[in-house]
């Protein structure tokens, strides 16, 4: 008993962690292509059905694409009517895996083309050429999950050699709508054990291909296996801001509002899916031929029931999203930095489906956020500089709030792209990330930069420091330089870094080197030849050398982009 339920668990285990390899695999083969679609998904609600579907049929896995669509809702990059839309489409691109087990599995001998399609992958994947690797990966995958199904439909044994299994089965059916709840309530349960629904409908077709589960029984867990699919989003959403809830929230009430009325009308659905396959069953022929039968069946099913759901919502997106507007509240706000701070919860479980390709893009949002920092940062000092005035505490606390949003942000974000590269990336995303954690520490010292500068320009006016006319007059045309250095190195954040890009930036720090040596040359003559105010210049040179390193920490970003690029 305890061997076979090993051999049940191994099985499992192989097909799961075949279908992991060859979802990271898909993503790392069409991670830019995955990137560039969700960032092309518009308002429209069909084109974002459109964009749900496509993605969950490239990685495989509704559950990792719900999560990416909270993520993408969390950063800001979708707004929630169109997350919305793309969550429906995620629902009916998860009944490809369904067609691919039911197909594959049941109708023909994958396994006979396995282990040659795992022969065939090896080479591939010590190949140089990152796709030759990445193909390679995504056959291992293909050739494990197949396996791992051919080992569960053996583990699970069939009725006629295991009555008692059905015995056990029979106490939850024949008691009508008991029964039919009694299923649903089990597959919600394996979906969230498993947190697959890919997973749990594999293992719901074999059951059902071994005479374990009748028909009505199969249909009742696909059903609470839809309302289990909800619980990974959700579960990721718990860190993340209200709209992130708001979409994980929306998926839930959904597939619910769908069981809902699968469940009231059970029977002409299951009559209705019967029907569709040709010659039409009945349940009389199931019973024959189960194991050629009830997979695609089920498969039928699985489609019918999301393409009928989606048809009957798909018109009221935007009532849904006043629903959850409505029933997911906006907090109120409580300290400083709670409007900005917006903790990453991809990766905060080890459960959570690995899609590191596509996260990339919510810390690219938030490197984003660190260089507007910076630049409001400057534009502060500037201001405090010119105008003064006689209370500055409100624009230090100002600048000393942001400037822990740069340490908070720095912080959460390069964990987070570390949490990204630990799953399988392809070359360039391992590149890119490792731009991007350069990117962020030059970034944070920017921000530590801006603050001193905040500061000396603070106490130059609590102090009475007096500089000359010209001097303060060169002050204000260093700070537009910088500023302009600064604009430069944000216009290309998320874009590419051209050769000529480099020596515009060259030149602008070659510029600002001089310019300073030339400022502080001034300075020093002056405390030289006339001993006086001597404070007041030294504390114009420490305004002079912090916009300096900002210069330094300028090119450094852009040297990093570039070798991205390169």
């Amino acid at each position: 008993m305890i061997l076979a339920i090993l051999e049940l668990l191994g099985s499992l285990g192989m097909f799961l962690y075949g279908m992991k390899i060859m979802s990271e695999s898909l993503q790392k083969l069409s991670g830019e292509k995955l990137r560039a679609i969700m960032h092309a998904m518009t308002g429209n609600r069909f084109s974002g059905l459109a964009t749900g579907f496509s993605v969950t049929c490239m990685v495989q896995s509704s559950s990792a694409s719900t999560v990416m669509i909270v993520s993408f809702v969390n950063a800001g990059l979708l707004t929630l009517s169109g997350a919305i839309a793309m969550i429906l489409g995620a629902n009916l691109g998860t009944t490809t895996t369904f067609w691919i087990v039911s197909l594959f599995g049941f109708k023909f001998c994958i396994s006979a083309i396995t282990l040659p399609m795992i022969g065939v992958a090896l080479p591939l994947i010590f190949a140089k050429n990152a796709k030759c690797r990445n193909s390679g990966e995504f056959l291992i995958g293909v050739g494990l999950l197949f396996m791992g199904l051919d080992f569960l439909k053996e583990a699970v044994p069939d009725v006629q050699s295991n009555p008692e299994a059905l015995e056990f089965i029979n106490q939850f059916t024949g008691h009508g709508f008991g029964s039919l709840l009694a299923f649903i309530v089990f597959g919600t349960l394996l979906t969230v054990m498993v947190q697959s629904s890919s997973v749990a409908g594999a293992i719901t077709i074999t059951m059902a291909a071994n005479g374990w589960i009748d028909y009505p029984s199969a249909c009742a867990i696909i059903l609470g296996e839809n309302i289990g699919t909800t619980i990974t989003a959700n579960l990721a959403a718990i860190g993340g801001n209200v709209n992130a809830k708001r979409a994980a929230r929306a998926h839930l009430i959904f597939n619910l509002i769908g069981v809902a009325w699968a469940v009231v009308l059970f029977v002409p659905l299951s009559r209705l899916t019967l029907s569709m396959v040709n010659p039409p069953l009945d349940a009389a022929a199931l019973l024959q031929n189960p194991r050629g039968n009830l997979p695609v069946l089920m498969a039928v099913f699985h489609t019918s029931f999301n393409l009928i759901n989606i048809l009957l919502v798909i018109g009221f997106v935007k009532v849904l999203e006043r629903l959850v507007v409505h029933l997911v509240k906006e907090p109120g706000v409580t300290g400083l930095l709670t409007p900005h701070k917006n903790p990453h919860m991809t990766y905060e479980s080890a459960l959570m489906p690995q899609t590191g390709e596509l996260n990339i893009a919510e810390a690219e949002r938030d490197v984003d956020r660190m260089g507007a920092l910076t630049r409001q940062l400057l534009i502060i000092f500037a201001d405090v500089f010119e105008k003064g005035g006689d209370d500055l505490t409100e624009v230090v606390l100002e600048a000393k709030r942001l400037e822990q949003e740069s340490d908070i942000l720095s912080f959460e974000t390069t964990a987070y792209l570390l949490r990204c590269s630990s799953s399988g990336l392809s070359r360039n995303s391992i590149d890119r990330i490792t731009a991007m954690l350069r990117v962020l520490a030059e970034l944070e010292e920017v921000c530590d930069c801006g603050y001193r500068l905040v500061m000396l320009a603070e106490r130059k006016h609590r102090k009475k420091r007096v500089l000359p006319d010209e001097t303060n007059k060169q002050v204000r045309e260093f700070a537009k330089i910088i500023l302009q250095f600064m604009d430069f190195y944000a216009s290309r954040l998320r874009g590419t870094v051209a050769a000529k890009d480099m020596e515009t930036a060259y030149q602008l720090e070659n510029f600002i080197d001089s310019f300073r040596k030339s400022l502080r040359k001034e300075s020093m003559l002056r405390i030289k030849n006339s001993g006086e105010n001597v404070k007041a210049e030294i504390l114009y040179i420490d305004i002079l050398n912090n916009m300096e390193s900002i210069g330094n920490h300028a090119i450094n970003i852009l040297q990093a982009l570039r070798h991205v690029d390169e």
